[in-house]
């Protein structure tokens, strides 16, 4: 099933069962991958990405949480994290730290990095591979200690 097709079975779900949070957050997403598909002048939008939209708005809504915890606002902090579970939920499976860390070893071997001055390097190849599985900012953490 596409992830048009599972948006839609998930909204009309969602208005059946009264659920406006979920039903605003799903309208959301299709908002995105529409006008996404608009900018790149695409009917349907690959799964890959699918996938660069769904992690944007992870990403936003992140930064959103983060703001909100800073400025003490809990109403909002309580929204965001419960928009940010309906957005991950279409997201693939995410990678645990070690398998990430894994794939990290590997990325460096083959770009044959040695110091932190190859950061670029490693951070571009591996970011394909773990594309909407997992976050940037781990994978930067964890690239940052096996190249140290």
């Amino acid at each position: 099933m596409s992830l048009l097709e599972r948006l839609n079975n998930d909204m009309k779900e969602a208005m059946k069962s009264k659920e406006k949070d979920k039903l605003s957050v799903i309208r959301m997403i299709k908002a995105s991958l529409q006008n996404e598909g608009i900018k790149l002048g695409k009917k349907e939008l690959s799964e890959e990405e699918e996938l660069t939209v769904l992690s944007r708005e992870v990403k936003q809504r992140k930064d959103s949480l983060q703001e909100f915890e800073k400025a003490g606002r809990e109403d909002l902090v309580e929204k965001i994290r419960t928009e940010l579970q309906y957005v991950e939920a279409y997201l693939p499976k995410q990678l645990s730290e070690e398998e990430l860390s894994e794939i990290v070893k590997e990325t460096i071997s083959e770009t044959g990095a040695a110091s932190k001055a190859d950061m670029g390097k490693v951070m571009a190849a591996i970011m394909p591979k773990v594309k909407g599985k997992a976050d940037g900012s781990l994978v930067n953490k964890l690239v940052q200690q096996h190249l140290s």
